[in-house]
C-alpha cells in the first residue's frame, strides 16, 4: 500500500535546507575566527542592538536558554562578553560585547559583507530582496498569528 501523499511541500525541511546551504558560505569565515554559528548569533546582535538581558538575548538569537548560559560563561572567560547588572533594578543581569569582541566583528565585517555580495551575485539583487521581504512578511504573519491566539 503506497502512503498518503501531502498536499504541500515540507516548507521546514525547505528552509532547514536554504539555511545550511546559506551557512555553508559563512562557516570558513566563522571557523577562521575560532567561533561557532551560536556566538557569531550572539555577537552580531549585541552589536546590532546594544546590551541585552540574556532572556532577550536567547529569543534574538534562538538559544535555548542553557546553551546561552554555557556559552555565556565561556566567552566571558575568553574575553568576548560582559555581564553588569542593571542600574534601576539589580536583579537584571545585562550582556554586553567588550572591546576585544567589537573588535573581531569589526574585523570579520568586510568578510561577511563580502560573502553576502558573492550570495547577491549567485541570487541576484531583486530575487534575493524578495527574499527578504518574504521572509519578513512570511514572520509577521506568524507573529499575528500568535498575538490572535488567547
Amino acid at each position: 500500500m503506497k502512503p498518503a501523499a501531502f498536499r504541500h511541500r515540507n516548507l521546514p525541511h525547505l528552509l532547514l535546507q536554504a539555511r545550511e546551504t546559506l551557512m555553508a558560505g559563512f562557516r570558513p569565515i566563522l571557523r577562521q575566527y575560532g567561533v561557532t554559528e551560536q556566538q557569531w548569533r550572539l555577537m552580531r546582535t549585541l552589536n546590532e542592538q546594544g546590551e541585552m538581558e540574556p532572556n532577550q538575548l536567547a529569543d534574538a538569537c534562538l538559544i535555548l536558554s542553557p546553551s546561552l548560559t554555557r556559552m555565556l560563561s565561556s566567552m566571558e572567560e575568553a574575553g568576548l562578553i560582559h555581564r553588569s547588572r542593571s542600574t534601576t533594578d539589580q536583579r537584571r543581569q545585562l550582556i554586553s560585547l567588550t572591546d576585544l569582541c567589537r573588535n573581531l566583528v569589526a574585523e570579520m565585517e568586510p568578510l561577511i559583507d563580502r560573502r553576502y555580495g558573492e550570495l547577491e551575485q549567485l541570487v541576484g539583487a531583486d530575487r534575493l530582496a524578495k527574499v527578504y521581504a518574504a521572509v519578513d512578511e512570511m514572520l509577521m504573519c506568524f507573529g499575528e498569528e500568535t498575538a490572535e491566539r488567547p
